[in-house]
């Protein structure tokens, strides 16, 4: 029983991250990490070979909150229109509150002249921790298995 409620819980996180993203609600996006997070997106070739060249790297969440500030205020780019779909959600304990989980993402953005593609697949490797006001992520890396990015990436995924 207590596997089943762990496992709610981190999907629970997982869908409050994607309805944020998706619903256009990004300043919710940093509070879903502890202070001294981890952020990327690297895609799955990069990966593979070990090399450290993400697309986008946060190693805290004050560079989080600047990112949407950034988003909000100073960035000129043709604002996403996401929706997510996540599964195969699997998950580890690591220790005493904290897990490793992974889960499998597509990502379909829907232009301004009403036309969906899909913009990327790929994995979140999240590793996540509880803390007093509930989970949060420690860090979250979204490998992606596309070879390019199709577009400016500037939001999170």
């Amino acid at each position: 029983m207590e596997d089943l409620l762990i496992r709610l819980e981190l999907s629970a996180l997982q869908d409050r991250y994607v309805a944020a993203l998706d619903n256009d609600r990004i300043e919710e996006w940093p509070a879903m990490f502890t202070e001294d997070c981890l952020y990327e997106i690297v895609s799955k070739e990069n990966e593979d070979q070990g090399l450290p060249a993400p697309v986008i790297h946060c190693d805290n969440a004050r560079m989080l909150r600047d990112r949407v500030l950034a988003l909000r205020n100073a960035n000129i780019y043709e604002k996403p229109q996401y929706r997510h779909c996540l599964s195969g959600m699997e998950w580890t304990q690591q220790a005493a509150g904290s897990f490793s989980m992974r889960t499998s993402y597509v990502v379909v953005n829907t232009s301004r002249d009403g036309t969906s593609s899909i913009y990327q697949a790929g994995c979140y490797l999240d590793h996540v921790v509880r803390t007093p006001p509930g989970l949060r992520f420690r860090s979250k890396r979204c490998i992606y298995d596309t070879l390019r990015v199709q577009t400016v990436l500037a939001f999170p995924i």
